[in-house]
């Protein structure tokens, strides 16, 4: 059984809940209180000495980032559906991987950071600017496809959507990006998509 160590208001951790959700993997919610501290405590520095989440144990294995995370179960589940095995298509993948990490944490995560966690120690000017640099982008991106690569699901999309989706907690307005949201309803609406707590509630398209 996988060990999924997250909090719910997590996109981070959300991004592998759903992935896990879409394959239909069973595991069990580990959740770390973010509020108190609790993943910089020694019990959770020994999974990650980093002091993030999430953290997913396998038996003896222990996995952080949840970009690793993702690409991990993708290969492990070994169908090529959500990572392509053909090189060239799996680096057009992994790009997004790194976008998410990159442009995506730079404005919509940290713009959240900011009005919804109150993390003053960021820059707002310099998060909206990279929210409307990276929407803009996506919505050029998707404005002749359906899915960030390879015309279906992979975990590009998955890897993506949770902090765009959740723009708005930082006060980022989705309305003048219409291909954005009709991809977010599209992963909306995958088959084994579950209502994420902090997430869903939060969407009114």
């Amino acid at each position: 059984m996988l060990r999924l160590h997250g909090h719910e208001l997590s996109g981070n951790s959300a991004k592998v809940r759903l992935l896990l959700d879409l394959l239909g993997v069973p595991y069990e919610w580990v959740r770390v209180d973010l509020m108190k501290g609790e993943h910089k405590q020694p019990p959770f520095l020994a999974l990650n000495p980093f002091g993030q989440v999430p953290v997913l144990e396998e038996g003896a294995s222990v996995l952080s980032d949840a970009q690793a995370i993702l690409y991990y179960l993708a290969a492990r589940q070994g169908d090529g559906q959500w990572l392509p095995v053909d090189p060239y298509e799996q680096a057009k993948v992994v790009r997004w991987l790194s976008t998410a990490a990159g442009e995506v944490r730079q404005g919509p995560e940290n713009a959240r950071l900011f009005h919804r966690f109150g993390v003053k120690s960021l820059s707002i000017e310099h998060a909206q600017e990279k929210s409307s640099f990276i929407l803009g982008q996506l919505d050029r991106h998707l404005s002749d496809r359906q899915w960030l690569e390879l015309e279906r699901p992979t975990i590009a999309d998955i890897a993506v959507f949770p902090y765009i989706a959740l723009a708005g907690e930082g006060g980022i307005d989705l309305t003048p990006y219409p291909n954005v949201l009709a991809w977010i309803r599209r992963i909306q609406a995958l088959p084994g998509y579950a209502p994420i707590a902090g997430l869903d509630a939060e969407l009114s398209l």
